[in-house]
């Protein structure tokens, strides 16, 4: 039939009115154009192109390097945490935590304080108050981690008896005895130049004692979740920020 013989007059695109194909032209800027096939041609959005393409650029747009070298660049994707933080340390946490230690009646204690676990605070109080004792002559780096480990482990265990719901951890409580050790530092700083074994040491290293004790039990009674036995938690916690005052005071005597 006649019907079946009739050859198209050309692609369905051509035929559109010159005006209709700018305007279409223009609200599909990032249309892909293919080749005619049977003598049409079609156009295709650019969001059905194939996705398996190797590309330097991420979903939001930013072209990152390529390379083996692209392993030791600093390059990233946007809103990326820094890499401190994703191996748990925030400087402000640690900011917060100092100066709940240093200002134990400053305020409320919030749970970014309470819950936080961070170590690398106590680690670097603990390095500086040993750095101190060696200017002083007093190489006691062993006494310091012995101390300090065996005091965690007891205080832990202790602190968790008194806790009704056991809603403490033990890197929790390395975390505040470690930063609560900040007002002993000074202790070994002075160390260097004076002579602690006398009235004036004993009183300077009673009220580091006390401060230290002060800011640790403050942050325990808020951490277990207890009341009016502020007392029984302190007592612990001055024996155990007593012993390191005893490593600043007294020089370990060596035979001659």
């Amino acid at each position: 039939m006649a019907f079946y013989n009739q050859q198209p007059q050309g692609n369905f695109y051509n035929q559109i009115p010159q005006q209709q194909q700018s305007q279409f032209a223009s609200s599909n800027p990032v249309s892909t154009s293919y080749p005619a096939f049977g003598g049409v041609q079609g156009t295709m959005d650019s969001q059905f192109a194939p996705s398996g393409s190797m590309n330097s650029s991420n979903n939001s747009g930013v072209e990152l390097s390529k390379g083996i070298l692209a392993a030791f660049s600093t390059s990233g994707y946007p809103n990326e945490p820094p890499l401190l933080e994703e191996i748990g340390i925030n400087f402000q946490h640690i900011k917060l935590k100092t100066l709940a230690v240093l200002n134990p009646r400053g305020g409320f204690i919030g749970p970014e304080i309470r819950n936080d676990a961070d170590l690398a605070g106590p680690l670097l109080f603990c390095l500086i108050f040993g750095l101190f004792l060696l200017l002083a002559g007093k190489v006691q780096f062993d006494y310091i981690y012995g101390v300090a480990l065996f005091g965690t482990v007891s205080l832990f265990y202790f602190f968790k008896l008194m806790s009704d719901e056991g809603n403490i951890s033990f890197s929790g409580t390395a975390s505040v005895l470690g930063y609560c050790l900040l007002p002993l530092v000074p202790i070994a700083f002075v160390g260097i130049f004076l002579d602690l074994n006398n009235f004036f040491g004993y009183l300077l290293s009673a009220l580091s004692i006390v401060w230290s004790t002060y800011s640790a039990s403050g942050i325990f009674v808020a951490v277990l979740g207890v009341r009016n036995i502020r007392l029984l938690i302190a007592y612990p916690l001055a024996m155990f920020y007593s012993i390191f005052v005893l490593m600043a005071i007294f020089v370990e005597k060596t035979a001659n």
